[in-house]
Protein backbone atom coordinates (compact mmCIF):
# COMPACT_ATOMS: atom_id res chain seq x y z
CA UNK A 1 0.00 0.00 0.00
CA UNK A 2 1.42 3.38 -0.94
CA UNK A 3 1.87 6.18 1.59
CA UNK A 4 -0.98 8.31 0.27
CA UNK A 5 -3.52 5.48 0.55
CA UNK A 6 -2.16 4.56 3.98
CA UNK A 7 -2.49 8.15 5.21
CA UNK A 8 -6.03 8.44 3.85
CA UNK A 9 -7.03 5.20 5.58
CA UNK A 10 -5.54 6.30 8.89
CA UNK A 11 -7.38 9.62 8.67
CA UNK A 12 -10.64 7.83 7.80
CA UNK A 13 -10.33 5.39 10.72
CA UNK A 14 -9.30 8.20 13.09
CA UNK A 15 -12.44 10.12 12.14
CA UNK A 16 -14.59 7.02 12.71
CA UNK A 17 -13.03 6.56 16.15
CA UNK A 18 -13.70 10.17 17.08
CA UNK A 19 -17.28 9.86 15.84
CA UNK A 20 -17.72 6.68 17.93
CA UNK A 21 -16.14 8.39 20.96
CA UNK A 22 -13.30 5.85 21.17
CA UNK A 23 -10.40 7.06 23.32
CA UNK A 24 -6.97 7.36 21.72
CA UNK A 25 -5.81 5.23 24.68
CA UNK A 26 -8.25 2.40 23.93
CA UNK A 27 -6.67 -1.07 24.23
CA UNK A 28 -9.78 -3.28 24.37
CA UNK A 29 -9.42 -5.44 21.26
CA UNK A 30 -13.15 -6.12 21.11
CA UNK A 31 -13.85 -2.37 20.84
CA UNK A 32 -11.20 -2.05 18.11
CA UNK A 33 -12.53 -4.99 16.03
CA UNK A 34 -14.85 -2.71 14.07
CA UNK A 35 -11.92 -0.65 12.81
CA UNK A 36 -9.78 -3.71 12.06
CA UNK A 37 -12.63 -5.15 9.99
CA UNK A 38 -13.10 -1.86 8.11
CA UNK A 39 -9.38 -1.71 7.29
CA UNK A 40 -9.45 -5.32 6.09
CA UNK A 41 -12.25 -4.43 3.68
CA UNK A 42 -10.74 -1.13 2.54
CA UNK A 43 -7.14 -2.27 2.15
CA UNK A 44 -7.36 -6.05 1.65
CA UNK A 45 -5.09 -6.77 4.64
CA UNK A 46 -4.96 -9.78 6.95
CA UNK A 47 -5.98 -9.58 10.62
CA UNK A 48 -2.47 -8.88 11.92
CA UNK A 49 -1.65 -6.13 9.43
CA UNK A 50 -5.07 -4.52 9.86
CA UNK A 51 -4.66 -4.48 13.66
CA UNK A 52 -1.23 -2.86 13.29
CA UNK A 53 -2.91 -0.12 11.28
CA UNK A 54 -5.55 0.30 14.01
CA UNK A 55 -2.80 0.83 16.58
CA UNK A 56 -0.95 3.17 14.22
CA UNK A 57 -4.18 5.17 13.98
CA UNK A 58 -4.34 5.41 17.77
CA UNK A 59 -0.75 6.70 17.85
CA UNK A 60 -1.63 9.18 15.09
CA UNK A 61 -4.56 10.46 17.15
CA UNK A 62 -2.38 10.84 20.24
CA UNK A 63 0.24 12.76 18.30
CA UNK A 64 -2.35 14.91 16.58
CA UNK A 65 -3.94 15.88 19.90
CA UNK A 66 -0.59 16.45 21.60
CA UNK A 67 0.11 19.94 22.89
CA UNK A 68 3.66 19.78 21.56
CA UNK A 69 4.39 21.35 18.20
CA UNK A 70 7.31 18.96 17.67
CA UNK A 71 5.77 15.60 16.74
CA UNK A 72 9.17 14.04 16.14
CA UNK A 73 10.09 14.79 19.74
CA UNK A 74 6.78 13.42 21.07
CA UNK A 75 6.94 10.33 18.84
CA UNK A 76 9.40 8.63 21.19
CA UNK A 77 6.85 8.92 24.01
CA UNK A 78 4.64 6.48 22.12
CA UNK A 79 7.34 4.11 20.91
CA UNK A 80 6.88 5.30 17.36
CA UNK A 81 10.62 5.22 16.76
CA UNK A 82 10.96 8.75 15.49
CA UNK A 83 14.36 10.31 16.03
Amino acid sequence: MDDEKLNLEIEKIANLMVHDDISSDEQDVTKLEKYKDQIKIDCDLNDEEAMKLVYETLVYRKLKSSDSSDMLEKGTDFGAGFS
